[in-house]
């Protein structure tokens, strides 16, 4: 489980655990900013939050990639033109040149908080 010390604060509620879909992404408007939320409940973290956009297909559709692992990394595949983007720190894996934001995101209790800024 992804629990944090979190100074409550600093973090934005931005769901409810049960909002989320296992295995999959789903997508947040936080602060007029489209972010794809990640919970892998087998992994350690579980929650993982990176830009929904791809820069490469010019649209908001990383939320609906598929997540899978290449090289020992947790990664999730644009659903358009197939770039993996690391879930960690956002690298594109083909396209060094391209990063996505990533942010850290927890749970507290049944709240999904995401730090942004």
């Amino acid at each position: 489980m992804s629990e944090v010390a979190i100074t409550r604060a600093e973090w934005l509620q931005v769901c409810k655990r049960s909002d989320l879909v296992a295995n999959s992404g789903v997508c947040a408007l936080v602060g007029g900013r489209q972010i794809a939320l990640f919970f892998l409940p087998d992994q350690e973290p579980q929650l993982y939050a990176i830009d929904n956009w791809d820069p490469i297909a010019n649209a908001g559709v990383i939320g609906r990639g598929l997540v899978a692992e290449i090289n020992g990394d947790l990664s999730v595949a644009s659903p358009l033109y197939k770039q993996h983007y690391r879930l960690t720190d956002g690298q594109c894996l083909e396209e060094e040149d391209i990063q996505l934001d990533t942010f850290p995101i927890a749970f507290e209790g049944d709240d999904v908080l995401i730090q942004v800024g």
